[in-house]
């Protein structure tokens, strides 16, 4: 009964809307995509497929006016008496016989620079009449890759599920969603998923959504990751040149001007290709423009091209968007990717204002079947016929999906991926039961990428073990490890071991514990890296790294208490002791000494910077994201920062029960981040760190506020808001109060893009100022002046910077240079 209930159901629903379907070709019989079609004075509409084919579902069965617009071809105006589901209309194309006016010129200004001038004038006009509206939207995403290798850099890559073929090439992604969409400018958005699929996943839910889909040409800048100078904005002409290519008349005789852009410098954050607008209301009628990646500062993005189609209805006299298409091609080390998107609107329901409930902080929800929409449901909504290679796709990848979920096949390639050898002894071993979804691991005796060398222990290394479970669908995961790190001079052991586990994926609610031996930086920031001081040590004899060593036992917990508020709290003990050097060994031999392991005193070899002591120390802190907005998945929620507000930490420690009474405090200690991109004047960065120690005279050194200092000239960290460039590590530490300051610009070429041969570096100018405020002190500052993204072709991971630090006058100035890895 059920079955036939829902072939009635189904009947009815295609029954209730007349599908109209067909090929659209040029004169040559070459396939036509993203070609414009929709009724007339309507916005239901849809685009053709790759392949040049379309597909309408109509409410309306008789006397159906249909207009079919491409971007170069005339448009075609084809009236339907009576549809009889499903009616088949071919259409050829015929290319547009291309015009142009006239020109006078008196004055040598080019006059197609006068459409530009009115376009701009009346673009805050024009975006006025879509600034708020409901809308049917539909999106559909494919990802390609080709010539992936089996291993990168030693690294087994895999086949992506089953992706790739025999050549190493395949779809590696395939999506579509529909949702029903209320958008407000500048960035008001709610949306309801109502349909989500994705090829070979059949309990998945696609990330395609209308956030970030809404590139608006009428707005000044673009967002593409990096802010875009549309060709009409208000300061258009300082980087584009215009020329009129022709005009042509619609099926409405409004003359559209088909306008060339090109860039003035090759460098900035620009287009290229063509914009179509509209005589007299100077609305956008088209976009066709091309997207270099280094122009956006991608270099792996070759490039991206963006297509817009707009239709004209005459009853709300509005130009709106109904088709967009996003095209790009990249590749590194061989590996080629492709992909494409489509988005159409349709169904707009423009409005004068919404509810002042209607918008919040949830942007995007899923229907609680979203995600089980049958095959019937899809070929009556979809507005664009899937490619026969996307048809092929999906049956493939959901019949593999059905094999490698079996128990059977997950154990056999457990059982040959688990295989155990006698060389895994040293090389490490993994053992895993992917269809309960655990594993263990161990990390093998010849650990060699922890391999490092400090002076306390020598050369030293880590093994271990480690245990995973995890559950995708509710969020759940669980991680047990051990740590055995030995030092070869001091002939030491240290064991340590960690338990955490995830509850979901919903408000992140975590708690971890840990416990065992470990050998520690004095400043917890760890602001020297080990490979850095290894080299620094074994070469140079400057062994920067002051290390102690502590017996502990912490437990932590936090979670996501409200939307943008989480809170924290941690309660610890630690048996600490101080740690001598047991090694003078060194590569390069040289007459230097090395300096103690004690921060304050470098040249003393026999007492400690504090007593052996244990201690209980308890913390609570909050970080609070303003205005964070939100989408909610029924596998989880992903979090979206608002980057118009900063995000403050909030934290309280104290320290207590100490074996030494002298040892025990409080400290009170806020932190302020803040980043903003400047219209495309680059990005603005701002740290704020400000804290106040009570009760703490004599506390242990291991306990003052350490300030993230720098020697070595080289930074691999990438982390110029949180550290200093030129300071000594330990010589400003405090247990009293203290404002730490950090600000940064980088002006994301904005700058170097307008200089002559300079701009063909695309480096990208950086400037920042570090402060340190303590009393008894003068402040401690330093200006830094340099550039980021060096480098050549697609490899930039480069920075480099000027230093000057003053204190009381000038203290010192050189060189940083940074590594992004």
């Amino acid at each position: 009964m059920k079955k036939i209930l829902l072939t009635l159901t189904l009947c009815f629903s295609l029954l209730s809307y007349a599908q109209i379907k067909g090929t659209v070709k040029d004169e040559n019989g070459k396939p036509l995509p993203y070609v414009n079609i929709y009724i007339e004075n309507t916005y239901t509409g849809t685009t053709s497929n790759e392949l040049g084919k379309y597909e309408l579902n109509s409410k309306d069965q008789k006397n159906i006016h249909l207009i079919f617009q491409h971007l170069g071809f005339k448009t075609q105006k084809h009236f339907i008496a009576n549809t009889i589901v499903p009616y088949e209309l071919d259409i050829t194309l015929v290319e547009e016989n291309y015009e142009l006016k006239e020109l006078v010129i008196n004055t040598g200004e080019n006059p197609t620079n006068e459409i530009i001038k009115n376009a701009i004038s009346a673009r805050k006009k024009n975006a006025a009449k879509t600034d708020k509206f409901e809308a049917d939207f539909y999106s559909r995403g494919i990802f390609k890759a080709k010539d992936i290798p089996k291993k990168f850099m030693g690294i087994e890559i895999g086949d992506f599920d089953g992706n790739l073929d025999s050549t190493r090439s395949g779809i590696i992604y395939q999506s579509e969603t529909f949702s029903k969409i209320k958008f407000e400018k500048p960035n008001n958005l709610k949306e309801e998923i109502i349909a989500s699929k994705i090829a070979g996943n059949d309990n998945g839910f696609s990330y395609n959504t209308a956030i970030n889909t809404n590139y608006d040409f009428y707005e000044n800048y673009v967002n593409f990751g990096i802010n875009m100078v549309s060709p009409i904005a208000d300061n258009a002409f300082n980087y584009y040149k215009y020329k009129l290519e022709s005009t042509f008349l619609d099926e409405k005789n409004q003359l559209i001007n088909k306008i060339k852009v090109t860039p003035k410098r090759n460098k900035e954050p620009v287009f290229e290709g063509f914009i179509y607008i509209v005589e007299n209301s100077w609305a956008i009628y088209g976009i066709d423009l091309d997207i270099k990646g280094y122009r956006m500062q991608e270099p792996i993005l070759e490039n991206m091209k963006l297509t817009q189609n707009f239709s004209y209805n005459e009853t709300t006299k509005i130009w709106a968007k109904n088709i967009q298409s996003l095209n790009f091609s990249a590749g590194i080390f061989g590996m080629k990717f492709t992909g494409k998107f489509t988005h159409v609107f349709s169904n707009y329901q423009f409005k004068a204002a919404f509810d002042k409930k209607t918008f919040g902080k949830e942007l995007v929800t899923f229907a609680a079947t979203a995600n089980k929409k049958d095959a019937g449901f899809w070929d009556a909504t979809r507005p664009v016929p899937l490619t026969s290679e996307e048809v092929k796709n999906y049956i493939q990848k959901d019949s593999i999906q059905v094999i490698r979920k079996s128990v059977t096949y997950l154990d056999s390639m457990d059982a040959k991926s688990n295989h155990f050898k006698l060389e895994k002894i040293l090389l490490g071993y993994t053992y895993k039961n992917s269809y309960k979804k655990w594993s263990i691991n161990y990390q093998g005796i010849s650990n060699i990428g922890s391999l490092n060398f400090n002076t306390v222990q020598g050369y030293n290394l880590d093994s271990g073990f480690s245990y995973r479970k995890w559950n995708d669908e509710t969020g759940k995961y669980t991680a047990i490890s051990s740590i055995f790190n030995y030092g070869l001079s001091e002939n030491q052991l240290r064991v340590k071991g960690n338990y955490y586990h995830r509850f979901n994926n919903q408000n992140y609610a975590y708690i971890a514990l840990s416990g065992g031996s470990s050998i520690n930086q004095f400043n917890g920031n760890e602001p020297i890296s080990t490979i850095v001081n290894s080299i620094s040590t074994l070469f140079f004899k400057n062994n920067f790294i002051k290390l102690y060593n502590k017996e502990f036992a912490e437990i932590n917990y936090g979670r996501e208490v409200a939307n943008g508020f989480f809170i924290s709290g941690k309660l610890l003990y630690e048996n600490r002791r101080a740690l001598f050097n047991t090694t003078d060994y060194t590569v390069l031999k040289n007459d230097a000494l090395y300096t103690s392991n004690d921060p304050l005193q470098p040249l003393n070899f026999t007492s400690t910077p504090f007593q052996k002591h244990e201690i209980i120390k308890g913390q609570i802190g909050t970080r609070i994201r303003f205005g964070q907005k939100y989408i909610s998945r029924p596998d989880g929620k992903i979090n979206i920062q608002n980057n118009d507000y900063p995000v403050i930490s909030l934290n309280f420690e104290k320290a207590f029960g100490a074996s030494l009474k002298n040892y025990q405090y409080e400290l009170v200690s806020a932190v302020i981040d803040y980043s903003k991109t400047i219209g495309n004047k680059g990005d603005f960065g701002l740290r704020i760190k400000a804290g106040k120690f009570f009760g703490a005279k004599n506390i242990a050194f291991v306990d003052f506020k350490h300030f993230n200092g720098n020697l070595t000239h080289v930074n691999i960290l990438n982390n110029s808001l949180n550290a200093f460039n030129l300071l000594p590590y330990y010589s400003h530490s405090t247990n009293d109060a203290y404002v730490e300051t950090h600000i940064e610009h980088n002006f994301k070429g904005y700058i170097m893009n307008k200089i002559p041969l300079l701009n063909k570096l695309q480096w990208n100018l950086i400037g920042g100022f570090h402060q340190i405020l303590i009393p008894n002190f003068k402040p401690y500052q330093e200006l830094t002046v340099g550039f980021d993204n060096i480098g050549w072709g697609k490899f930039r991971f480069l920075r480099i910077d000027y230093v000057r630090s003053y204190q009381n006058g000038f203290r010192g100035d050189g060189v940083m240079f940074g590594i992004k890895l």
